[in-house]
């Protein structure tokens, strides 16, 4: 028996004319005729009666029809319920990110994203390290590629990849031709920097810390490639990551011999919401991509 024959019976049931029923249901005559006889045959009883092309439903067909229509009714709504839970699934989630991935190793994740998962959309989201805490804590992002953020019972932080940060110095500077440095060196530098609200600032602020110095700050800026054209036109120093693709021809990235000098990369998310299954996709995409047991940079991973 299949969901054709009940359909074909329920409609013969009403209408009650085989011509009228075939015309209805856009089979010829002798198909239905076909069908509500191997129906019959299948259930082992009468169903109709005929008489002069007019048919009339035994006994039988009777409770057959109401058991059909409870069938087809039911078949209808699981047809609405799995179109609409399809229609709910969403393809899209929010992405928020530090201002200095976007120039360079984030356009590279998104690429190799995209060519795996043509069909999820991301909505792009580029903030302080500040607003993205927040952000995170509120539900008002699905993930985010930042810095370290202080975990609590509403978030978690997983690490994906580290970054080394360089002395920046302009070509022609005293300690640009230095192999490493030792960040107390710079007690006498005027300093460039990120703005207070930007995870770097903060991190570059415990790094002078260790050092046991507070060098004058002249400028503090929004992004990495404002603050290296800075440097380059010799108003300063700065303590940055060198990153792929905005390297200034016309710095030198010394490395620091002491403290370490290192910020951590990863992902983050609300514990309190559940994930759209997009932003799943693309938290196991990340963490398969940065094997999180061993310190890699961006550089590092394949394109």
């Amino acid at each position: 028996m299949e969901l054709a024959q009940l359909k074909y019976f329920q409609v013969m049931a009403n209408i009650r004319h085989f011509t009228r029923a075939a015309r209805m249901l856009d089979v010829t005559q002798p198909a239905l005729s076909r069908s509500m006889a191997k129906l019959e045959k299948d259930l082992e009883i009468p169903l109709f009666k005929r008489h002069d092309g007019e048919i009339e439903l035994t006994s039988e067909g009777e409770r057959l029809l109401r058991r059909v229509d409870r069938i087809l009714r039911e078949v209808d709504s699981a047809r609405e319920e799995a179109s609409s839970a399809h229609a709910e699934v969403s393809t899209e989630f929010r992405l928020s990110f530090i201002h200095s991935l976007g120039s360079y190793v984030l356009p590279h994740i998104l690429q190799d994203f995209r060519a795996l998962y043509p069909d999820i959309r991301i909505q792009l989201n580029q903030q302080d390290s500040a607003t993205l805490a927040q952000q995170v804590a509120a539900g008002e992002t699905d993930l985010c590629l930042c810095s370290t953020i202080p975990t609590t019972e509403y978030s978690a932080w997983v690490y994906l990849w580290s970054e080394e940060l360089f002395v920046t110095v302009p070509l022609g500077h005293p300690f640009a031709e230095r192999e490493k440095i030792n960040l107390s060196e710079l007690v006498d530098e005027p300093l460039i920097a990120m703005k207070s609200s930007y995870s770097l600032r903060i991190l570059v602020d415990q790094f002078f810390d260790l050092a046991g110095i507070h060098p004058e700050i002249t400028f503090e800026g929004d992004d990495v490639s404002t603050i290296s054209g800075l440097v380059a036109a010799g108003l300063g120093v700065s303590l940055l990551p060198k990153l792929a693709g905005v390297e200034h021809p016309e710095l030198r990235y010394i490395p620091v011999s002491f403290p370490i000098c290192k910020r951590a990369v990863g992902v983050a998310w609300n514990t309190q919401r559940q994930l759209p299954p997009p932003a799943v996709c693309f938290q196991q995409f990340l963490i398969r991509r940065f094997d999180s047991n061993t310190e890699k940079t961006p550089a590092t991973q394949s394109h």
